[in-house]
């Protein structure tokens, strides 16, 4: 009976074609479990943000004493706030190692699913940085005057970029406030997003390791994939809970548990960790306009990738100097993600500046070469 109305039925059959009877390549391990652990991520930070957004004040006077108010006075307000903010942590380690699969076993390949997979990044980046200015505490509020200060560089329009963001002439209360409505609207264009992303990925098959036709060698999606995509959700459930409960602040800075004041600068500004990879670029570029240009460039390569890494060979896992090549660049990655928490002195300058043309080195020049050895 269920079998028959799942099929018949207008949208209990897209669901079906999705979910249940999706033909999925038999050979996929745990890598593609990450694209499910995302999707949770994602709900969890639509409903613990709109349950804070119902006790947060977009205003420079309230914002940090509202977050304080959630954290103390709300029926479990301190979990939801946990869960968020450690839940963006959670998303990063997701949605790098998913990015770090799709470029291993050529993801890339698939043109359209991969375009939208690398805006998705872009936009996650950009709802995580202006969420991390709400709370308005030291590091909120001096990582927002720096970070938007770069977009001046720009040349002709940057400055009014600049002045359009913030409000006014400096960092405040209209900037906090432009911030929060970006942070709201932000998830469900990314929720959008995603469902283009896998109506993308449905119609043009899955990628899998051993690099064959999606046509060959074909199992349904439930119940195989379907239990060890719900393993893979409790784990990072379980995960991020324990991490609430037992070191709810271990990614966070202590700067930010004290009230924004913009005549105190901390020792050391610096973003959240999923940042530091890019402000490490950022920072070993002595002129402005360059290390604005080379961060940014940081993130938006891997647009990059069906046309450089689409070589001779159909994996990057396939190949000897591939494979090597490539953990050489998730050491880069690691190594600037480093830096990049470390003070601006001898030896993190000329490390942070190595690796920062290592890191490019081997995306855009090395790689491409390497796939057609």
């Amino acid at each position: 009976m269920w079998g028959g109305l799942r099929k018949d039925h207008d949208v209990l059959n897209f669901v079906n074609g999705m979910l249940v009877d999706l033909p999925s390549p038999s050979s996929l391990n745990w890598a593609w479990n990450v694209g499910s652990m995302l999707g949770l991520c994602l709900v969890i930070q639509l409903v613990t943000g709109l349950v804070l957004a119902s006790g947060f004040c977009a205003s420079t006077e309230l914002a940090f004493s509202s977050v304080d108010a959630i954290n103390r006075e709300v029926w479990y307000g301190w979990m939801f706030r946990f869960l968020h903010a450690n839940g963006a942590s959670t998303f990063f380690v997701c949605l790098y190692a998913h990015l770090m699969r799709g470029l291993y076993y050529n993801g890339f390949r698939s043109v359209q699913v991969w375009g939208v997979g690398v805006l998705m990044l872009l936009l996650v980046m950009g709802t995580a940085f202006l969420g991390y200015v709400l709370p308005w505490g030291q590091m909120s509020f001096w990582a927002a005057t720096v970070i938007t200060n770069f977009i001046s560089a720009i040349p002709y329009v940057g400055s009014d970029v600049v002045i359009w963001l913030w409000g006014g002439f400096a960092v405040g209360g209209p900037t906090l406030g432009r911030f929060y409505m970006f942070h709201f609207v932000l998830p469900f264009i990314i929720t959008g997003c995603t469902i283009l992303h896998l109506v993308l990925l449905h119609a043009s098959g899955s990628k899998n390791p051993l690099g064959v036709e999606s046509y060959v060698d074909k199992v349904t999606f439930a119940p195989l994939f379907a239990f060890k995509d719900l393993l893979g959700m409790v784990f990072v459930l379980w995960g991020l809970v324990a991490v609430c409960m037992y070191c709810p602040t271990i990614f966070m800075d202590a700067e930010n548990f004290i009230m924004a004041n913009q005549l105190v600068t901390p020792t050391h500004i610096k973003p959240e960790w999923y940042f530091l990879f890019g402000y490490a670029i950022l920072r070993s570029v002595p002129n402005k306009l360059g290390g604005v240009v080379a961060m940014a460039g940081a993130m938006c390569m891997f647009w990059l990738a069906p046309v450089l890494w689409g070589g001779y060979n159909h994996n990057v896992a396939w190949g000897a100097v591939t494979r090597v090549v490539f953990w050489w660049f998730i050491a880069s990655f690691i190594v600037l993600t480093w830096i990049g928490g470390c003070h601006v002195v001898s030896p993190f300058v000329i490390i942070g500046q190595i690796f920062s043309v290592l890191y490019f080195a081997l995306f855009l020049v090395i790689m491409p070469i390497a796939m057609w050895v």
